[in-house]
């Protein structure tokens, strides 16, 4: 089925607001430190539940992306230069919230020739490593077109889990991501399960899948070495993003979520609201990570 076909839609999932002190909190720290958050820039439909949790998703590289995802709401364009310090105050900020996991991701940075970010990927892990010790660095990473040396170059950051969506099934991967390459992020997944991190992924439903294809893209990933693996409904953030093509049913997830963990990932994540960072803490807790 293309990606663009619709389906009778069934009930879409509800978003729960929720306003407290910790939300105020959370965002009172990222605009002290002028950092972005992918919770905010992808109109995230979970930033109130996890912002009142005192957890939240740090968007390093600026807030503009070079590529044009077809199902991503972050900014199109031409980012600004690299902010050489915004390592360090990434680290001060995850140390102001007193955070025990933290998960940092970026825009992809095609135009930062020669390693695409991962230099300032890796300075900023060593940072938070360096003072916030007792916290656990989670990174969903682009694919720096597939560069071993940039893969390399955060790999020996020593991040606790290294993830990098593969975002849907092969079928429809070219519309869902036009720019991305689905045998390059599977390359990247199992250089870095290759290296010894444990490795994490993460797909959405609702584009014009089957069932059937949903699993062969857990199998394949299983296979690979992943141990963690998140799978949550697609939500259109506006108009002129892809459609949804259905909203799938809490039985269904269900399913996924048992398969998953009988093919073998240590840890499935599976719900109409789930995110790659939803509940990541969690996640790595069940992974028995030292947290």
């Amino acid at each position: 089925m293309d990606v663009t076909t619709k389906r009778q839609l069934t009930k879409k999932p509800k978003i729960r607001l929720q306003f407290g002190e910790d939300y105020k909190f959370v965002q009172d720290v990222v605009t002290a430190n002028k950092l972005n958050t992918v919770c905010e820039e992808a109109r995230c439909p979970n930033i109130y539940e996890c912002w009142g949790r005192g957890t939240a998703t740090i968007m390093i590289l600026g807030d503009i992306c070079t590529r044009a995802c077809g199902f991503c709401s972050v900014a199109t364009g031409k980012p600004n230069g690299v902010d050489e310090m915004e390592p360090v105050r990434t680290a001060m900020a995850v140390k102001k919230m007193n955070l025990r996991h933290v998960v940092i991701t970026s825009v992809d940075r095609d135009d930062l020739k020669g390693d695409f970010g991962a230099k300032i990927w890796a300075e900023t892990i060593r940072q938070i490593h360096r003072h916030v010790p007792k916290c656990t660095v989670e990174v969903l990473t682009p694919d720096f077109q597939g560069l071993g040396s940039a893969l390399n170059t955060v790999f020996d950051a020593a991040p606790e889990i290294f993830s990098h969506n593969v975002e849907c099934i092969e079928r429809i991967s070219r519309q869902v991501r036009a720019q991305a390459v689905w045998s390059r992020s599977l390359d990247v997944l199992k250089r870095s399960v290759d290296y010894g991190l444990l490795t994490k992924t993460s797909m959405m439903v609702g584009l014009g899948e089957s069932k059937s294809e949903v699993i062969d893209t857990m199998k394949e990933v299983v296979d690979l070495g992943v141990e963690i693996f998140t799978i949550g409904q697609y939500l259109q953030p506006t108009r002129n993003h892809l459609p949804v093509d259905r909203y799938v049913e809490d039985e269904e997830f269900e399913d996924y979520k048992q398969l998953g963990l009988d093919m073998g990932f240590r840890v499935v994540e599976s719900g109409a609201l789930v995110r790659s960072s939803y509940h990541a803490d969690e996640q790595a807790r069940l992974a028995k990570v030292e947290i």
